[in-house]
């Protein structure tokens, strides 16, 4: 599986060959970090990997530190994005398929990028501005998470006395706890069955019937044909 493309800072820099210098610079930091952790990365080493001189990094990153922090940024982006870029839910998906669809991706993802993501988990350990970084999208993906309880809740299917940012958090860390523990440490799990469990668990703990696993096409019929009846 190929990693997702690494797409950098907006507004920098403005020309296309500047931006596809600094993503190469981005793609070779990765590897680099993937193969010699942080500690024992070099600039040099990054530089030669995306085929530039030592001295071009510095016209566009100030230090080993700045790069690793795009770069764990940029990935946490594209783990905590409930769709690739360009997609969207299809209208018809059913409340249990978009937990479905989110929890696959999330793990998906996560699988895709497991060797850089167990630098970033090592690193953020110590380095309190990566920590910042990676709280900052904790938070973004947490908000997205707790509008998708709500929207939950305004159809009908979902718990109303369940607290929207609570739920967020606590399901939230549950997926991404289990894909470091599964991918970082180790574990033996079989795809399928983990997004089916976790959608279980989600699902359960939401209060969402099992009637909800029909999109609202569905359940509009289902409702037509009960008015009818009566």
């Amino acid at each position: 599986m190929t990693s997702a493309p690494i797409r950098p800072a907006a507004g920098e820099p403005r020309s296309q060959k500047g931006r596809r210098t600094r993503t190469r610079l981005l793609e070779a930091a990765k590897t680099v970090f993937e193969r010699d952790g942080f500690l024992n990365a070099r600039i040099g080493d990054i530089s030669e990997t995306a085929g530039l001189s030592h001295g071009s990094f510095y016209h566009y990153f100030d230090s080993k530190e700045q790069i690793f922090r795009e770069l764990a940024e940029a990935l946490e982006v594209s783990v905590t994005t409930m769709h690739e870029p360009g997609e969207t839910a299809p209208a018809d998906e059913s409340p249990i398929e978009r937990i479905r669809s989110g929890n696959r991706h999330y793990l998906e993802a996560y699988r895709r990028d497991a060797k850089i993501m167990r630098v970033i988990e090592e690193v953020s350990g110590y380095d309190e501005d990566l920590r910042a970084v990676r709280v900052r999208r904790w938070r973004v993906f947490s908000h997205k998470l707790e509008l998708s309880i709500v929207k939950l809740q305004d159809e009908g299917v979902a718990d109303k006395l369940i607290e929207p940012r609570y739920a967020a958090e606590a399901l939230g860390c549950m997926v991404a706890k289990f894909a470091e523990m599964w991918f970082g440490q180790g574990g033996t799990f079989e795809m399928e069955t983990a997004v089916d469990q976790l959608t279980r668990l989600w699902t359960n703990a939401l209060g969402i019937p099992t009637d909800a696993a029909d999109g609202p096409a569905q359940r509009d019929g289902v409702k037509k044909r009960l008015r009818r009846a009566r």
